[in-house]
């Protein structure tokens, strides 16, 4: 999170010096960005009791902005995060899950705020659906299936676009992210997950 934290600051400076671009109706607006996902996790378990532990992960994220009006816009977020998991505080001691990997594109309407700007930040709300798969568990772990049901939720979203020289920007941005799974360890143990992540992330895009 440092690194993303001290890249916000070079943003900051960069556009600082920059001319803006007006953003219209009708533009499309392409970003891509490194976000760190953090989970805010916890869960229920079903006779072993005990929480969950979730790690943070550092990936690439690709977002398309479309401009229904100069203040208005759509944006579709696509990424992939693979967490390590852990079930900790059980009656069993704290148990290694494996890993498993999330698909969850989001769709979110935005208002931004000062559309022709040299800063313009923006608000965001939409919906989430969330995809699990690759399900690994440890090497000689006793044991033999994890399953992760899909999830739907909501989402939030803040951030702000620097205008740069001709069609670029650079972007700060931080989303929450509603997502619940229900899991089931060997077929018999069942455990409802709620990962809801913090989003951070800092990139850069064009507009076209």
């Amino acid at each position: 999170m440092k690194r993303l934290v001290f890249s916000a600051a070079v943003i900051a400076t960069l556009a600082a010096v920059a001319s803006p671009a007006m953003a219209e109706s009708g533009d499309w607006l392409v970003r891509l960005r490194a976000i760190d996902v953090m989970p805010n996790e916890s869960a229920t378990i079903s006779a072993i009791g005990g929480d969950v532990d979730i790690s943070d992960q550092i990936v690439p994220e690709l977002d398309i902005t479309y401009f229904v009006q100069d203040n208005w816009a759509v944006e579709l977020i696509l990424g992939v995060t693979p967490h390590d998991v852990q079930a900790v505080g059980t009656s069993a001691g704290d148990i290694d899950l494996g890993d498993v990997t999330l698909l969850p594109p989001t769709l979110t309407l935005q208002y931004h705020f000062n559309p022709d700007g040299q800063m313009r930040p923006y608000l965001g709300a939409g919906v989430n659906y969330t995809h699990f798969f690759n399900e690994n568990l440890p090497g000689g772990s006793a044991l033999t299936s994890i399953s992760y049901d899909n999830s739907f939720g909501l989402a939030a979203q803040a951030g702000i676009d620097f205008a740069l020289q001709d069609e670029w920007f650079l972007n700060v941005d931080v989303k929450y992210i509603d997502i619940n799974t229900d899991v089931l360890i060997d077929g018999a143990i069942a455990a409802s997950v709620d990962i809801d992540p913090l989003v951070l992330g800092v990139g850069f895009g064009r507009r076209f």
